[in-house]
């Protein structure tokens, strides 16, 4: 499986990472509350409760700290912490019984034969224009901005990513959530390009058809 390139330790991590080796407290510090909530979200995914995602992610930080001399650079800090971290979240997750509905994520598997779009959404076989779009999709540029950016507008968004897949609610969440790039995501996660392009579109594609709902609900 070809995952995405490895970028090493940029010069300001190398610094960083002498300054841990080193002991520096304010170093670790500043580490945490750089990465901290993302890694909580992140293990949110693959455990249940609240509770045992901070286990997790205490978990994660003790591992940092052990491994931090074995650290050779070749990947950027913040990859090396969030495979440490997703490492610790699926051993957890086992723990947890949570294996069996987590085997597709633990491989970030994509389903060829599930359709990006619902197929609802495209006229059948015996209609005149077979194929085509059932109902164009919502007029976005119609919607008034402050109704996209309402809390009731965020909340519907996050009950629509709560109900993806494990595998798509991962990858749109590091992409759209915590601005990770491509490359990020395929290094931390051991997964090819085109599995994270494709978990990508179904799952936001997933996510505007819940927003289309939404907003016709509240026109009818």
């Amino acid at each position: 499986m070809r995952e995405g390139r490895n970028q090493p330790a940029s010069q300001n991590e190398l610094h960083l990472l002498e300054l841990l080796r080193d002991g520096n407290e304010d170093a670790f510090v500043s580490l945490i509350e750089r990465y901290h909530t993302s890694m909580f979200r992140l293990a949110m995914i693959y455990v249940s409760e609240r509770a045992v995602a901070e286990e997790v992610v205490q978990e994660a930080w003790m591992g940092v700290l052990e491994g931090l001399n074995r650290f050779e650079a070749r990947a950027s800090l913040k990859t090396w912490i969030f495979r440490i971290l997703t490492n610790c979240a699926k051993t957890r997750a086992c723990h947890e019984k949570r294996c069996v509905p987590f085997s597709s994520l633990a491989a970030l598997e994509i389903d060829v034969d599930e359709p990006a779009v619902d197929p609802d959404r495209f006229l059948p076989a015996d209609a005149p224009l077979p194929g085509h779009w059932a109902s164009l999709p919502a007029n976005w540029d119609s919607i008034p901005e402050q109704r996209l950016l309402s809390r009731e507008t965020y909340a519907c968004i996050l009950s629509a990513m709560d109900a993806l897949p494990p595998a798509q609610r991962l990858v749109i969440i590091l992409h759209d959530v915590e601005g990770w790039t491509s490359a990020e995501i395929c290094n931390v996660l051991g997964i090819p390009e085109t599995n994270r392009r494709v978990l990508l579109h179904r799952a936001r594609s997933k996510v505007r058809r819940a927003l289309e709902q939404y907003f016709e609900e509240q026109e009818s």
